[in-house]
C-alpha cells in the first residue's frame, strides 16, 4: 500500500503562465508571514522549474513537472522559483503554494 502524507495549506500561493522564455516569481510566505520550508508545485502542462535567488533562470534541463503532476520541493533558502514551458507551443500554468506542516 502506498504511503500518504497530509499537507496543510493555510496561505495562498500563486499561478503563473509559462512561456518560451524563463520567468520567475518570489516564493510565497507561510500564513504567519515567515519563510517556508516546502512548496507544492503543480502544472497544467509540461514545464520546467528551478528554485534559487532573484535572478534564477529555468531551462529545459531543470525539474520537469508534467501535466496534472505535482512535486513537493524543499526550499532550502531559495527565495524565488523560475519556470519555462516544455515545448514551443505548449504554454502551461504553474501553481506554487506553501506547505506548512512538513
Amino acid at each position: 500500500m502506498a504511503a500518504s502524507i497530509g499537507i496543510q495549506v493555510f496561505q495562498s500561493g500563486f499561478t503563473a503562465a509559462t512561456s518560451a522564455t524563463s520567468a520567475s516569481t518570489a516564493l510565497p510566505t507561510a500564513a504567519n508571514n515567515v519563510k517556508i520550508n516546502y512548496v507544492r508545485v503543480s502544472a497544467s502542462g509540461e514545464c520546467y522549474v528551478r528554485l534559487g535567488a532573484a535572478a534564477v533562470v529555468a531551462t529545459a534541463n531543470d525539474l520537469l513537472i508534467q501535466p496534472a503532476d505535482s512535486m513537493i520541493l524543499a526550499v532550502n533558502g531559495a527565495t524565488h522559483i523560475a519556470y519555462i514551458q516544455g515545448g514551443a507551443l505548449q504554454a502551461a500554468r504553474v501553481n506554487v503554494v506553501p506547505v506548512e506542516n512538513l
